[in-house]
C-alpha cells in the first residue's frame, strides 16, 4: 500500500503560499510552487516535524541525514517537470504498524519508508470539452508512506487504512479528510496461483487516488477477482510478462480502469536537488519528539479494555479522537466509574455530540461535569434515562448535573411503597403481559421489560430499576 498524506502546515513544502482548499483556482500560487526559472525552495520545518513525528509513531528508524530527489517526470498539473522528493535516503524506514483482523487476531504490517515529498496540482476535467489546470496544491506538503506486501486480503487493506487514518489525526499532523484528497491510498495488487506444484504471480495493478475506506476494500476485492480470473483465461498473465500497471477506481460501475503502464524507478532519473541542503537531525531533538507523542491510539485502546472492562469497539470509539479520550480519561481521574461513563460516552454524549456535528470534547462541557453526572448515576441517585435528560440540558450552561437533577425533578425515588404503588398499577393495566410472564416461557422476559417500562413511565424515569425489578419479581411470582 503507498499512502499520500497532506500534513496540516498553513503554508507549502517549499514556500510560503498559503494551503487553502477550496480558494479560488491558481491564486495561492507563487514562482516557486510554479516553477519559474531562478525561484529557490526553502525547507518547510513544521512539515519536517510532522513527518519525524509520524515516523516515529510508525516504528521507524529515522535517518540522522536525509536530502531532498528531483524525480523527472512531465505532466500539465507539475510546472517544474520534476517533483522534489526523497529516494534513497527517506526520513523513516523500517517500522511496523499493528491491525486487527476481522477473525479477532492482530498482524503485523512492516513499514518500509515514510518520506516527503511536494504535491502537484489538479487536473480538472469535469463538464468541460478541455481540460483546466489549478496550481493551487502544487507544493504542499505531503508524506508518503510505503508499506511491505505484508497486507493479504481486502478487509485487511480496509483495517490498515481505517487505523492509520486515526494514528494521522491523533498526532495533529494532518485532517486527513478522505473527501478533500487530505489522505489517498493506493494499493498495490497481485495475486499468487499455485497450480500444478508451481506459483504464479499475476501482473502488480496500483489502483492510484482512492479517498475512501469502502472504494480501498472494493477495488482491492475487485482486482483479486479480475486477476484470477483473467489468469485462468490466460496463463501467460503474469507479473513476468505484463509487469506493473497503473490502474483507475470507478466507484459507480464498482470496476477498475486500465490507465497505462507503471514506470520503474530508473524512468524518473532521480538525482539530488542541487538548490536543497541535506537534514540532519539531532539525538535531542529526536528524543524530545519520540518523548512528544505521549500514548498513542492503540495503546489508550487496550489499556482502556484492559483496565476497564470496556468492549473492544467500546474502547475503539472512544479513542477514534484524541480530545475525546482525554477527556474520558479526566473523567475518570475525576472519580468517574469507568463502566458508567463508558456507557454514557456512547450512548447520549455521542448522540449530542453527532447531533451538532462536533466531537464529545467539542461540546464543550468540563470532565468534572462529565464525572459528577456519571457518579450520580452509578450512585443510583438518577436512573440512566434520567442521565441522557440531564446531559441535555447541560450543554451550553455550568450548571451542575446535581442541580439540574433536583430542579427537573429527575432524582430517582427510592422509596419502596411510592415504587410498590408504580408496580401495582403497571400490573393492574397490562393483565396480557403479566399472563406472558407468569405462564408462556418464550415471552417471559420481553413482558417483565415491558412491566418494567410501564413503571419507569408511571414513575417519570424516577423509580430505582434495580428495586422496580425486585418488586414486579416478587408481585408476579405471587
Amino acid at each position: 500500500m503507498e499512502i499520500h498524506v497532506q500534513l496540516a502546515t498553513r503554508s507549502k513544502m517549499f514556500c510560503a503560499c498559503l494551503v487553502e482548499p477550496g480558494a479560488p483556482p491558481n491564486e495561492r500560487v507563487c514562482p516557486v510552487c510554479l516553477g519559474m526559472p531562478g525561484s529557490l525552495p526553502v525547507i518547510n520545518r513544521r512539515a519536517v516535524e510532522f513527518a519525524v513525528r509520524m515516523a516515529l509513531a510508525l516504528n521507524c528508524t529515522v535517518a540522522r541525514f536525509t536530502k531532498w530527489d528531483r524525480k523527472s517526470y512531465f505532466y500539465p498539473d507539475l510546472p517544474k517537470n520534476y517533483q522534489i522528493s526523497q529516494y534513497d535516503l527517506p526520513i523513516g524506514a523500517g517500522g511496523h504498524f499493528r491491525i486487527s483482523t476481522k477473525e479477532g487476531g492482530d498482524r503485523t504490517i512492516r513499514i518500509r519508508r515514510a518520506h516527503l515529498e511536494e504535491d502537484a496540482g489538479k487536473n480538472l476535467h469535469e463538464g468541460l470539452d478541455h481540460t483546466r489546470v489549478d496550481l493551487n496544491r502544487a507544493g504542499t506538503p505531503l508524506l508518503e508512506i510505503v508499506t511491505e506486501p505484508d497486507l493479504a486480503s481486502a478487509d485487511e487493506a480496509y483495517a490498515f487504512a481505517t487505523e492509520l487514518q486515526r494514528l494521522v489525526v491523533w498526532l495533529g499532523v494532518s485532517e486527513a479528510n478522505m473527501q478533500k484528497g487530505q489522505m489517498r491510498f493506493e494499493p498495490n495488487v497481485n495475486v499468487s496461483i499455485t497450480e500444478g506444484g508451481r506459483e504464479f504471480r499475476t501482473p502488480i495493478a496500483e489502483v492510484k487516488n482512492l479517498n475512501s475506506f469502502r472504494s480501498v476494500r472494493n477495488a482491492v476485492a475487485y482486482e483479486v477477482d479480475r486477476q484470477r480470473a483473467q489468469w485462468k483465461a490466460d496463463h501467460g498473465y503474469t507479473l513476468d510478462q505484463h509487469g506493473k500497471m497503473n490502474f483507475g477506481w470507478d466507484d459507480v460501475r464498482g470496476v477498475t480502469e486500465f490507465q497505462r503502464g507503471k514506470e520503474e524507478a530508473h524512468d524518473y532519473r532521480y538525482f539530488p536537488d542541487p538548490d536543497l541542503v541535506p537534514v540532519l537531525f539531532e539525538p535531542d531533538w529526536l528524543s524530545e519528539q519520540a518523548a512528544s507523542l505521549g500514548e498513542l491510539p492503540q495503546a489508550r485502546q487496550a489499556r482502556l479494555r484492559e483496565s476497564i472492562g470496556l468492549s473492544e469497539a467500546d474502547a475503539a470509539t472512544i479513542t477514534a479522537d484524541r480530545a475525546t479520550s482525554e477527556l474520558f480519561d479526566t473523567a475518570i481521574a475525576a472519580g468517574a466509574d469507568g463502566k458508567v461513563l463508558g456507557k454514557q460516552f456512547i450512548n447520549f454524549w455521542s448522540a449530542q455530540a453527532n447531533a451538532k456535528g462536533v466531537s464529545i470534547a467539542g461540546l464543550g462541557v468540563s470532565a468534572t461535569r462529565i464525572a459528577e453526572l456519571a457518579k450520580l448515576t452509578a450512585e443510583g441517585i438518577v436512573s440512566a434515562s434520567a442521565a441522557a435528560q440531564i446531559a441535555e440540558k447541560m450543554l451550553g450552561n455550568e450548571e451542575s448535573p446535581t442541580a439540574i437533577a433536583n430542579r427537573e425533578g429527575l432524582v430517582q425515588v427510592r422509596d419502596e411503597s411510592a415504587t410498590q404503588a408504580w408496580v401495582d398499577q403497571a400490573i393492574a393495566a397490562n393483565a396480557q403481559a403479566v399472563a406472558d410472564a407468569q405462564s408462556n416461557p418464550k415471552k417471559k422476559q420481553a413482558a417483565i421489560g415491558f412491566l418494567r417500562g410501564q413503571v419507569m413511565k408511571l414513575s417519570g424515569g424516577k423509580a430505582d430499576p434495580k428495586l422496580v425489578g425486585e418488586l414486579l419479581e416478587k408481585k408476579l411470582s405471587e
